[in-house]
This record gives structure tokens, sequence and C-alpha cells, in this order.
């Protein structure tokens, strides 16, 4: 089972964005610094987020993005499917094609867990996470390592 980076980044730069989004839009610069991430590939990650109203633009001076719906309402699975992202645990990217071109014993044994995963990350809002503790000490501390720099 794999979730690449693309998957990991979306859900991570959306968690920042509904952090710091409360007081205005947030620039990808922003995101991009407190993240680690690559600028261009945010905007990469946040053209599919757009696509898939997610997140909205604005533009202008002080312009950057927002989070399109409430941080209750947009789901980890959203987001990750959002950047043609799949959560899939088969040898065949669910295709079934995994021995000979058929079924092997174990694929809906895969396919049900990759199933499990989708509704697990489709129970988990980006407002549920704002409000995790362990989330809110990683915010402290890259608010503090940011001062120092």
């Amino acid at each position: 089972m794999r979730l690449t980076t693309r998957g990991r980044y979306a859900v991570t730069a959306m968690l920042d964005l509904a952090l710091h989004g409360a007081d205005g839009p947030i620039s990808l610069a922003d995101i991009s610094q407190r993240q680690e991430i690559s600028l261009s590939y945010l905007e990469q990650l946040f053209a599919k987020l757009r696509q898939n109203e997610l997140v909205s633009s604005v533009r202008g001076p002080g312009g950057g993005y927002r989070l399109a719906r409430s941080g209750e309402s947009i789901n980890v699975a959203e987001i990750i499917d959002a950047v043609n992202e799949s959560i899939d645990a088969t040898s065949c990217s669910g295709k079934g094609n995994c021995q000979s071109g058929g079924v092997c014993l174990t694929h809906h044994l895969w396919d049900d867990l990759s199933q499990q995963i989708h509704r697990f990350l489709s129970g988990i809002s980006l407002d549920s996470l704002v409000h995790q503790q362990e989330v809110r000490l990683v915010v402290l501390r890259q608010a503090e390592e940011s001062e120092i720099s």
C-alpha cells in the first residue's frame, strides 16, 4: 500500500490553509516556507484542488488561497482524490489482473483494505485535524522556528 508524496503534500497544504486561513487568503509561498514543500509543486497541487472546488483563489495584493468550504465539510479522502491519488493496497492497482490476467488469491483482501482506508480517511475532516493537540504543537514549533530565521 502506498500513499505518494502528492497525496501527503496535498493534505499537509490543505491543513496549513485551514490552520492559517482565518485571517484571510494564504499565499503558496507561505505554505511552502512553513511546510518545506516546493512552491512549483504546490502550484500544481493547488490547480487540482481548485478544479475540484476545495480551494478558491484571491487575486491581487494580499491574495492567495482559502478553503472553498468549511473545514468541517472537507475530508482527507476528498483531498487525496482531488490530486488523482489513490489508496490502493492491491498489487494490480485494483484492476483484478494480478495473476496471469486474472484475480489472485488475496486480491479481494487487499481491495477491501483499500476501501476501509478510504472510508477511514473520509471520516476525518480538516476541522478535526485542526483541533488535535499534536497538530497545535507543530504549529507552535513552526511559528517559533520562523521567528528565529
